[in-house]
């Protein structure tokens, strides 16, 4: 089973909280991005197991990013992480092919969770 993550969110803050509930549990951050476009090219650099995938976020947004990873690697696993309880957004992040939806503030249990489903 593969363990290295690459953590994307606008605010560095966020980064560091997924990092740390992360490298506690055993994974591997291979890289951190603060806009979908970043997303992108590290993607591409670290070939990644899995990626956690803010939202909103300047740039591009979380959504478009993952359409874009998906058209490099059509096997991505990507959690979706945001704030925003939105249903709509929820669903148009699923329909881009993200594999599950984390909400801030993040829930250690929940994060784990969510990456070991994302991983199998």
């Amino acid at each position: 089973m593969g363990n290295r993550v690459l953590v994307v969110d606008d605010a560095a803050f966020m980064r560091m909280m997924v990092k740390d509930i992360l490298t506690k549990n055993g994974y591997e951050i291979v890289g951190e991005a603060e806009n979908g476009l970043v997303a992108i090219e590290k993607y591409k650099e670290t070939n990644p197991d899995l990626v956690t995938m803010d939202i909103t976020m300047p740039e591009m947004d979380g959504i478009t990013a993952v359409k874009e990873i998906k058209k490099i690697d059509p096997n991505a696993n990507i959690i979706m992480c945001s704030a925003m309880g939105q249903q709509a957004m929820v669903i148009d992040a699923i329909q881009a092919g993200a594999k599950d939806f984390i909400v801030k503030p993040f829930q250690p249990d929940r994060v784990i969770e969510a990456v070991r489903k994302a991983l199998l």
